[in-house]
C-alpha cells in the first residue's frame, strides 16, 4: 500500500462525507474496515455503532428519515500518525436544525480505511435551539457554512 499521507487521509474523509450525503450504503461500507467503530456522546440510542455495515445503515437512515446532510468545516491530518481531526456540521433538514461537532479519525495503516471515529458535539443536543453550536462563537466570520444548501 502507498504511504498513508495527510492528503490520502483527507481524500478518504471527503469520500466518506460524499457517501454520507448521497446515502450510498455500499460507498459508505467501502470507507471502513469491516470491524470499524463509531463512538458518540451519551444520549443516543444503540451506540457505539460497530461494523462498517452498521455504520452505513445508520447514516442511510439519517439521510432518509432526518434529511441529513453534512458539511466539512475544517480538516487537520497528522503527518506522523494515521489520524485526523475534523470539524463538521450535521444539517437535519426535515427538522430545520443543525448540530456542530468534531470527529477524531483513526485509519488502518495497511488499507487506508477508517477504523475508528470518535464524535464530539459542540454542545448537548438541545432540541430547543435550531442549530446546536458553541455559544458566542462567530461561525460566519470564521467561514463556516451557515445554511445546508452548499457543496462540501
Amino acid at each position: 500500500m502507498a504511504e498513508l499521507s495527510p492528503a490520502r487521509m483527507e481524500a478518504q474523509i471527503r469520500r466518506y462525507f460524499a457517501a454520507c450525503n448521497a446515502g450510498d450504503h455500499d460507498a459508505l461500507v467501502s470507507c471502513f474496515t469491516r470491524d470499524a467503530v463509531h463512538y458518540f456522546p451519551p444520549g443516543l440510542p444503540d451506540i457505539p455503532w460497530r461494523g462498517a455495515a452498521t455504520i452505513a445503515a445508520k447514516w442511510v437512515w439519517c439521510v432518509e428519515t432526518l434529511g441529513s446532510q453534512w458539511t466539512i468545516e475544517k480538516i487537520l491530518c497528522s503527518s506522523t500518525a494515521p489520524e485526523a481531526v475534523i470539524e463538521w456540521t450535521h444539517w437535519k433538514r426535515k427538522a430545520n436544525t443543525a448540530l456542530r461537532g468534531d470527529e477524531w479519525y483513526v485509519f488502518d495503516r495497511e488499507t487506508g480505511l477508517i477504523s475508528e471515529i470518535r464524535a464530539y458535539y459542540a454542545s448537548p443536543a438541545d432540541s430547543s435551539v435550531a442549530i446546536a453550536e458553541l455559544a458566542g462563537f462567530d461561525y460566519g466570520a470564521r467561514g463556516y457554512h451557515l445554511r445546508h444548501d452548499h457543496k462540501t
